[in-house]
């Protein structure tokens, strides 16, 4: 597994690639250079993550779905056990997860799952369903990789509840082409946070903002100015 670090310093963001995306397409899209005024400020530290989406949610002709939800949760595991403790500075840093489309889904999935060692989460026009890759094949594991089947059943005293209320939790999601399911389950998401008293961003672009890095391009500057900006 591969990936990239840019900056020295400030909040790490951990960047998950589109759908069958690579850990280098944040940079060749030009996200990284949207980012640039935080990164040299210090303010941001990005970690471009790779991803194997390619051998689990959208394999659907080569491994049974039992195998593929398998293998995503190792990569699941070598994320939070081997390359966060190989990028923070220290053991108490924590990271905000991002990404847009499938990394949208991942960046929310992360947070949810962990939210122990993530202190928030910005997901762009992102589907928060595991439906998207195993269509009605639900077991445990994929169970626990659909946020918005788990989060409904979650019982309020759990632990997780009171971390999700002390996280930054920012969603965004246009409402022109190739959005409509996004737009759909986007706003699902905001009806369950809302049900379980999770305080979030939900923010809703206008039908002019298509499925696309030039509108990614213009969102993340600015929910990241006013991430990093935000008390808590």
């Amino acid at each position: 597994m591969e990936y990239k670090v840019y900056g020295h310093d400030g909040q790490a963001l951990l960047a998950f690639p589109c759908q069958d995306g690579r850990y280098y397409d944040w940079e060749n899209y030009h996200m990284i250079d949207v980012l640039a005024p935080f990164i040299d400020a210090g303010r941001l530290r990005v970690i471009a993550v790779d991803g194997i989406d390619w051998e689990t949610w959208t394999n659907k002709s080569y491994w049974d779905k039992r195998a593929r939800i398998e293998h995503h949760e190792s990569w699941f595991r070598y994320i939070c056990d081997e390359l966060l403790p190989n990028v923070r500075h220290n053991p108490e840093q924590m990271f905000i997860t991002c990404g847009a489309s499938m990394g949208g889904f991942h960046a929310a999935n992360f947070f949810f799952r962990r939210p122990d060692l993530f202190n928030g989460v910005l997901a762009l026009s992102g589907l928060y369903t595991a439906e998207y890759g195993f269509g009605d094949y639900k077991d445990g594991l994929v169970y626990e990789n659909s946020p918005q089947d788990f989060l409904p059943n979650m019982d309020p005293n759990h632990p997780w509840m009171q971390l999700y209320r002390q996280r930054k939790i920012v969603f965004c999601v246009g409402q022109g082409r190739w959005e409509d399911e996004l737009l759909e389950s986007t706003r699902i998401m905001d009806r369950i946070l809302t049900e379980k008293g999770v305080p979030h961003w939900f923010d809703y672009w206008g039908h002019d903002v298509d499925h696309d890095w030039p509108f990614w391009r213009q969102q993340i500057p600015y929910f990241i100015e006013k991430i990093l900006c935000w008390q808590i």
